[in-house]
Order: C-alpha cells, then sequence, then structure tokens
C-alpha cells in the first residue's frame, strides 16, 4: 500500500479511522449517493478514468481555515477530486460579500 513521505504515521492514523476511504460527506457538492452519502473512493484503488489510483491525503475538515488554523485542525481522509472542489467552494464562499454589510458601492 502506497504512504506519504512525510507525516506518515499521522496519516495512517487518519486512515485507519477512515478506514482508507475518503470521508468526503458532501462538502464538494456532490450528493455521494452511491456511497451512502460518503465519497466512495478508496486508497489505492483503480480511480474513475484512466489507469491512475486513487491516492488518499490527511487534510483539515473544514477547508475553509486559513494555513496557520489547518495546522491545529482536525484531519480527515481526502479523495484528491473532493479535497479539491471542496477548497475551491469554500474559497468562493468566502470571497462573496456579505450582505448584511449593505450594498456600499452599488449604484
Amino acid at each position: 500500500m502506497s504512504e506519504p513521505i512525510v507525516c506518515a504515521r499521522q496519516w495512517r492514523r487518519v486512515m485507519r479511522v477512515a478506514g482508507y476511504r475518503c470521508q468526503c460527506t458532501g462538502a464538494c457538492g456532490a450528493d455521494h449517493t452511491q456511497g451512502g452519502g460518503r465519497c466512495s473512493r478508496e486508497h489505492d484503488r483503480p480511480a474513475d478514468k484512466g489507469p491512475q489510483r486513487n491516492r488518499l491525503l490527511a487534510a483539515p475538515a473544514d477547508p475553509t481555515l486559513s494555513p496557520t488554523l489547518a495546522a491545529r485542525a482536525e484531519l480527515r481522509a481526502w479523495c484528491g477530486p473532493c479535497h479539491a472542489t471542496a477548497c475551491r467552494t469554500a474559497r468562493r464562499a468566502r470571497n462573496e460579500p456579505d450582505p448584511a454589510q449593505g450594498a456600499l458601492f452599488s449604484p
């Protein structure tokens, strides 16, 4: 089984808790109905397309955290596609104006 070169002990702990399966439950925008509400991608299993294999990563459960806060955050197993999409979605949501601030510069 493949493992990361650094922080392998911590990665293994996260993967054992997750059962070596992505723990995304919809933060990526997908409903994951085939996996019972959880992403069905498993570590080292064939990817959806092509000859690649899924490689799970241990990353913060909350993709909105800054790198400083993420260093102390709870970790979760993520597949690459779910993690990338969840981070993109969180960035977009963070950059949207707060409706409570009113329309200061609107015409």
